[in-house]
Parts: structure tokens; C-alpha cells; sequence
């Protein structure tokens, strides 16, 4: 007796006669060659609204994706009703290779991995300067993050009017991050907002940070005004903020080219997923010194390379510090 493989595919297998009447299932999967391309702005219980060309449309996402998530900022190819008429629903049947992912996870002990935005080139991180105060941890993680995921981080550092920035941007003067500082009372005249909209200007940046730290008031000074969303305020007793962005939003910038994702405020920043070999990859001035350290070095032990290299002048002795202290954020609790 013949028998075949899961592939019923073939143009001699005989397919017994179907009580309900309907098509024998196959795996072959169409390849939707006339679907248009759009990016999924939001994601919201199964439900993503995607941007095509310039209509809004809501979607779901096709069966034959699997277990694969969509997620913001995600380019993605779109059948079905696109006209972004009230009660229509798309499909969304494939998705693009992504050029960049910021992940996370819950902790560093949880190995599920949490995709947070897809595509973005550039991570703001936000942070105030007081009430509450700033957690330089969190930050370190955050640029690890960056790094490992393709992305370029850059500090935002918020209320300038109730501490100064010099200490944060002292610790990170090494790295060469692009900054910009801001102050609840002057941001509204327009000069602080034109530093910011200066650095995201033709770019699309995820902004991340936790409660509290100004992050939702930020992006709404900086999208259009019927764009804006809900914030909250910082609990005097806890210090901490309340959480009022519940998903990440993609929303276009005012006035200039480029996308900001505003993403739930965050109270951990879990790096299990992160390889430390990759972290190095962001210094191109240490790089090179790698190539004399034993296998599987940390880069921060005895035999490492990199001291010497540094020792001959190649590279400045901050920006190894700084490597190794990123480096041992993976080992650090946020709160430590």
C-alpha cells in the first residue's frame, strides 16, 4: 500500500470523497504578491491598526503566520478591505525582515524575550533628572539594549529645573551619546523642543523610559496636537510614576519627517537575551584590541587584550571603562 508524506500536494494522490464538501487542506500558502505594504502602528488585543500609504486601517493577522507577533514599527504586507472605512478588517499575511528589534525581558533570570518595537534606529532614552530621581542602571541597560538591537541610543534628560545634568552627562561623556537636556518650565518656548526635534528629525526613535520621567508629555509636544495622549503624574509618597501609556503607539513627528514610538513605562530592563560578544561592536575604537584576548574573554579579566591596547594609546581608558561597566549591567539588578 502506498503512503504519503504531509505534502497531499501532488498531482496523483487521491483524496477521499469529503462529507462536507469543502477543499482538502494543503501547505501550500499563497504568496499574496498583490498585497500593499504598511507599518503597524499599534497593537491592541489581536487587533493592529496599520498605516497604508495614508489611510489607517485595522488588520488581523493571518493564520498561516503562526505564533509569529507583529509588533510596532513592524513593515508588514496587507490584503483584504484597505479603504479604512469604520467596521472593514485587513489581513496582514506577512512580515518583513526587520532592520532593527529592541528587546527585553522581565528580568535577567526569565529567557522569554519580549519584542518591544521593530525597525526603529535610534532609542531615546528618558530620564529625569529628579522626582524621581535617575537610575543610571536602568540607563545602562537601555544602551546595552540599544546596541545589541541595532539601534542608536540617545539621553533626554527631563525637569533640568530641579537638578542639574552635569553628573549624568559626565558618566556618559565616553560614550559620545547624543543629549539633549529639558526643563518643564522652558519647553514650551520652542527652543528645547527644536533640540529635540533636531535630533529625531528623518528618524524613527522608540522612546523608553520609566513612569513618571516626563516620556508621554515629551512626545506630545512633538506630535501633532489631536495625536496626543493621556499622562499621569508621580506619586509623592512611592516616587514613582503611574503607568498611563499602556501600549506602544507609533505617531508621526509635527512639522518634520520621522516617527516617535511611545512605549509603556518601564520599571525593569531584563537583558538574559543580550550576548556580551556584541556589546563590544558599539565601540569600533576597542574592537580591534579584541583580536589578541583569549577565547570566550569577558573583557574584563586578567588576560584581557584590551588593557594593553588602551595602554599603547589606542583608545582612551574611559570609553574601556565604560564598555566594562555596561558590560556588567547584565550581572546587576535595576535598583542595585
Amino acid at each position: 500500500m502506498r503512503r504519503y508524506g504531509k505534502n497531499p500536494d501532488e498531482d496523483d494522490i487521491r483524496v477521499r470523497p469529503n462529507r462536507k464538501g469543502n477543499r482538502p487542506r494543503t501547505h501550500i500558502r499563497p504568496k499574496h504578491e498583490d498585497a500593499s505594504e504598511g507599518m503597524i502602528l499599534t497593537v491592541d488585543r489581536g487587533r493592529l491598526t496599520v498605516l497604508v500609504d495614508d489611510r489607517i486601517v485595522m488588520a488581523m493577522k493571518a493564520r498561516e503566520l503562526g505564533r509569529k507577533a507583529a509588533v510596532v514599527g513592524d513593515r508588514v504586507a496587507v490584503v483584504g478591505d484597505l479603504s479604512g472605512k469604520k467596521d472593514t478588517l485587513a489581513r496582514v499575511v506577512r512580515i518583513e525582515e526587520r532592520a532593527s528589534v529592541l528587546r527585553r525581558t522581565a528580568d535577567d533570570d526569565d529567557p522569554y524575550e519580549r519584542v518591544v518595537v521593530a525597525n526603529a534606529d535610534q532609542l531615546a532614552i528618558v530620564t529625569a533628572l529628579a522626582d524621581p530621581e535617575p537610575r543610571p542602571r536602568l540607563i545602562d541597560r537601555c544602551v546595552v539594549a540599544a546596541y545589541d538591537g541595532g539601534l542608536e541610543p540617545i539621553l533626554v534628560l527631563t525637569k533640568s529645573d530641579l537638578a542639574p545634568a552635569d553628573k549624568i552627562l559626565e558618566t556618559y561623556a565616553a560614550l559620545d551619546i547624543p543629549y539633549v537636556v529639558t526643563s518643564r518650565e522652558e519647553f514650551t518656548d520652542g527652543a528645547e523642543l527644536a533640540q529635540v526635534h533636531e535630533l529625531l528629525d528623518g528618524h524613527v526613535t522608540a522612546f523608553v523610559g520609566h513612569s513618571g520621567v516626563g516620556k508621554t508629555t515629551l512626545v506630545n509636544a512633538l506630535v501633532p496636537p489631536e495625536r496626543r495622549r493621556t499622562t499621569g503624574h508621580v506619586n509623592a509618597v512611592t516616587g514613582r510614576g503611574r503607568h498611563t501609556t499602556t501600549s506602544a503607539l507609533a505617531l508621526p513627528l509635527a512639522d518634520v519627517g520621522g516617527w516617535v514610538i511611545d512605549t509603556p513605562g518601564v520599571r525593569s530592563f531584563g537583558l538574559h537575551h543580550v550576548d556580551p560578544s556584541r556589546v563590544i561592536l558599539a565601540f569600533p575604537d576597542l574592537e580591534p584590541g579584541t583580536v589578541d584576548c583569549p577565547r570566550g574573554c569577558s573583557h574584563d579579566e586578567k588576560d584581557c587584550a584590551l588593557d594593553a591596547w588602551v595602554a599603547a594609546g589606542h583608545a582612551d581608558p574611559q570609553r574601556l571603562y565604560s564598555l566594562r561597566r555596561l558590560l556588567a549591567t547584565r550581572e546587576r539588578r535595576e535598583g542595585d
